[in-house]
């Protein structure tokens, strides 16, 4: 089974990535939420020429936010630096999307832009919508050798509704999902598998399971200042998300698990109490997947934490995430937490305990 790290774009990400690749890692896929970290194409940018086998990865880029011709030169660029070792990850939009007040964008709207974006990198002509009037755009002098259009860049695509992995399926792409809670990680697996066996795709799809957690010594706290720290901001999504459905109307799609009811209730109306003066969405969105602000810890309990992400010891993470792999998940990517980065150390030793259980796949 693959590993890979995922990061919330930092200008200096190419330090992480390199060490990641030194440790074995397979990928590092980096975050496109402008207005909460750094932009991914340039911290890509920095990673390319900084590293030599790591796959780099779009984790994921949001349609309404850049362009096609944009985004497909970008993708072009970082492929001549890195050649084959791009990834095009996209998805209709969360945390990028959510932090300017906004819900996912139309599904159709992100099959056109996929479509046009692969297009383009494939040297074709294309047409696109702009400001009302549809237009046929190119690259128009490749020969030039400034791009590179000869090395495929694979697609992988953010799904989690029917329709949604109803297209990843027809677009013959990766699969990418956020598992918190290992159960529903392996009925959403079933449905994308199903959904790969409508469209008639026999295999080589990769399935990739991201997640935050924290790698505990024997007797850790879930809650410990080190797990509150890595696995905390993930956690604190499910009270983002209800919030964003109780106040904004925004539709929540994580179920809320019985047992932590009442702290994601508690949040969500201290939210409602929260005095007016800024956007909700901006105040909600703060630090998203990345710290755990003052006034979430007290929501952010170890029953919340170990329902939303994989804190464990050691030999417990090696053996849900081995359970993940014999399910035909073919990555795992764990999100290192900014300030927390030392964090890869733990989980290159998971890595290096799960591979080795399974006879090194």
């Amino acid at each position: 089974m693959e590993f890979g790290i995922a990061l919330a774009t930092d200008a200096s990400s190419w330090q992480v990535a390199a060490r990641a690749e030194a440790l074995g890692f397979a990928s590092a896929w980096f975050y496109d939420t402008q207005m909460l970290s750094a932009d991914c194409f340039v911290a890509m940018g920095a990673a390319a020429v900084k590293t030599h086998r790591i796959r780099l990865g779009t984790g994921v880029l949001i349609p309404s936010n850049r362009i096609a011709p944009v985004a497909a030169n970008a993708f072009a660029t970082l492929n001549k630096l890195a050649p084959g070792r791009i990834d095009f990850g996209v998805g209709t939009g969360f945390t990028g999307r959510r932090a300017m007040g906004l819900g996912a964008m139309r599904l159709a709207d992100m099959e056109t832009y996929i479509h046009q974006v692969q297009g383009l990198l494939a040297g074709r002509q294309v047409t696109a919508e702009f400001e009302g009037k549809s237009r046929t755009i190119a690259f128009l002098n490749p020969e030039l050798g400034l791009i590179n259009l000869a090395d495929p860049v694979a697609l992988h695509v953010s799904a989690y509704g029917p329709r949604a992995m109803a297209l990843t399926a027809r677009l013959g792409a990766g699969w990418l999902n956020f598992v918190g809670d290992d159960a529903a990680g392996l009925g959403a697996l079933d449905a994308m598998r199903a959904a790969w066996e409508a469209a008639g795709q026999t295999g080589g799809l990769g399935a990739t399971a991201f997640a935050l957690g924290c790698v505990l010594a024997e007797g850790e706290a879930a809650d410990s200042p080190r797990a509150m720290a890595q696995a905390g901001p993930r956690a604190a999504v499910l009270l983002h998300r209800a919030a964003d459905a109780a106040l904004a109307g925004l539709p929540n799609t994580s179920a809320i698990p019985p047992e932590v009811a009442e702290e994601v209730a508690g949040y969500v109306a201290a939210q409602q109490r929260a005095p007016a003066g800024e956007a909700q969405y901006l105040r909600n969105h703060r630090g998203h997947l990345m710290v755990v602000r003052a006034e979430e810890r007290d929501f952010v309990t170890p029953a919340l934490i170990r329902a939303t992400t994989f804190t464990d010891t050691q030999a417990a993470l090696v053996a849900r995430i081995a359970a993940l792999g014999r399910a035909g998940y073919t990555q795992f990517t764990v999100q290192l937490v900014p300030g927390q980065e030392e964090a890869i150390e733990d989980w290159a030793a998971v890595m290096r305990a799960v591979n080795g259980a399974a006879g090194g796949d």
